[in-house]
């Protein structure tokens, strides 16, 4: 991969404070509110890094921010987390407001280390691969969705079909729940959990809460979602512990990472209660739709945008499976270049492009002294596009990612600047998962499918936006199945 290595520093000597730091002008009152598009507030911020560089100030009503797009910068933050930086102060305070229960998402301090400890079991490699028969199943019920809409000529609105997917996928891993969004057009889990993260982010980002003194048509809407989910959650948590009580032998050998989480939070000094194991089930249903979700929408854009690249990856996905073959756990490990598309889609079009941080102490960030309690804006996509990290930055050049040892060595390489999981203690503990599911959907798709056309609602390239996650703006696929002899 052609990145420069990182070079080894001593520790940061302060040389600048915050009031240094250059900067967009502000209006009194709403900062640079004015200068923002909330719906693609990272676009507007990544310009800012590079005109006025890695370190740099603005301001959003009443909350002053640090940007900082260094990359050596934001892995040494990424590091001091939990116990030096947290996310922002008042993401909590919002989410809990919203009814929510708090999760490893959300969690800070000892909370998450138990959460955390809890969590990260169930997402091990091994766990995933006694999961993917049922994983499986979830592709091919994608698959014959897609069919009927081949077969009718149907356009697919692609992100609410992907996130169908990750919704039916993570139930299964993480839940043991047949959830079957796939195969149902009513209203299903996922049409409510589309609202949480969109709400939670424009009242993150909202200079006055409003929703505290009016309560508008779409705050109604939202905590009538809130309660069905939170409905649907007792449910897997009730149905859970009904297999426990009725196959006590599962509590030595869980099947899922829910009854894992009821075990562990049923052992003495556990320090975890109902609670915890309602917010990270939660914490899976929001993260494993979204994020993955997105992340197939823009790889499979970006794929057919580029003929060739598809066209390879077509050829390694017929190669090690055939026109009709099964798309098995070993088989998709051997994907190195459809893999490799999967890092370059990050790369382009992370679902994270910032992160909201909040420092806990007095710290140096490169050179600038940052007193304890700044808010951090982390430009994570910045330096990605930066010739002198990645040759050629803005093209979608997959193979850059197929150096010595593959794919997955060069995307947890130390030396990078791309981190779409994050990085330290708190990366992302379902990265393995992410990463298996779309290998399988982008194999299905691209052994069984031709894709016709994939459209915008302008005609023109995908716009970005910004509802927590960043997503492409209304994509609809056209597919036609293809014949055994392709």
């Amino acid at each position: 991969m052609d990145q420069h290595a990182t070079s080894t520093r001593s520790p940061p000597v302060a040389k600048r404070r915050l009031v240094d730091l250059p900067g967009p002008r502000p209006l009194p009152i709403i900062g640079n509110l004015h200068q923002v598009d909330r719906r693609a507030m990272h676009l507007s911020v990544e310009a800012w890094a590079r005109e006025y560089g890695p370190f740099f100030r603005f301001r959003i009503g009443d909350r002053r921010f640090v940007g900082v797009a260094d990359p050596e910068a934001l892995s040494t933050l990424m590091r001091d987390r939990p116990a030096g930086v947290r996310r922002g102060a008042k993401l909590e305070r919002i989410w809990t407001e919203m009814g929510l229960p708090v999760g490893v998402f959300i969690a800070e301090g000892e909370a998450w280390k138990r959460q955390r400890r809890m969590v990260m079991a169930g997402f091990d490699p091994a766990h995933v691969r006694e999961y993917f028969p049922a994983l499986q199943r979830v592709a091919m019920r994608l698959q014959g969705r897609w069919s009927k809409a081949a077969a009718r000529k149907q356009d697919i609105a692609l992100q609410p079909d992907l996130m169908r997917f990750t919704v039916d996928a993570i139930a299964g891993l993480a839940f043991g729940a047949e959830v079957n969004t796939l195969e149902s057009d009513d209203e299903v889990i996922q049409a409510h959990l589309d609202k949480i993260f969109p709400a939670m982010f424009n009242r993150v980002m909202a200079p006055l809460p409003i929703w505290r003194w009016v309560k508008r048509p779409v705050d109604r809407q939202l905590e009538r979602s809130v309660a069905s989910v939170q409905q649907a959650i007792e449910g897997f948590i009730a149905q859970s512990r009904a297999r426990l009580l009725a196959e006590p032998e599962r509590r030595t050998k869980p099947a899922d990472l829910l009854e894992a989480m009821l075990v562990a939070s049923e052992a003495h000094d556990s320090g975890l209660d109902d609670a915890d194991v309602a917010g990270n089930v939660l914490t899976m249903l929001l993260a494993g739709e979204d994020t993955t979700a997105n992340t197939l929408a823009w790889m499979i854009y970006l794929l057919h945008r580029h003929p060739e690249t598809l066209a390879r990856a077509r050829a390694e996905v017929l190669g090690e499976f055939g026109d009709r073959g099964e798309l098995s756990h070993e088989g998709l490990g051997r994907l190195d270049y459809v893999e490799a598309c999967a890092h370059e889609t990050m790369r382009l079009k992370p679902v994270a492009p910032f992160l909201g941080l909040q420092l806990e102490h007095d710290t140096v960030i490169g050179d600038v002294a940052v007193p304890r309690g700044t808010l951090v804006w982390a430009v994570m996509r910045h330096a990605s596009l930066d010739d002198s990290h990645f040759a050629d930055a803005a093209s979608f050049r997959p193979e850059r990612w197929l150096g010595d040892g593959g794919p997955a060595q060069a995307a947890s390489s130390a030396k990078r600047v791309s981190m779409p999981f994050g990085a330290g203690p708190r990366v992302c503990p379902g990265r393995y998962l992410a990463l298996l599911e779309m290998k399988l959907c982008i194999a299905m798709l691209l052994q069984r499918f031709e894709i016709l056309g994939i459209d915008t609602p302008e005609g023109g390239p995908a716009r970005e936006q910004l509802q927590f996650t960043m997503s492409p703006v209304g994509l609809r696929m056209r597919l036609r199945e293809r014949t055994a002899e392709g």
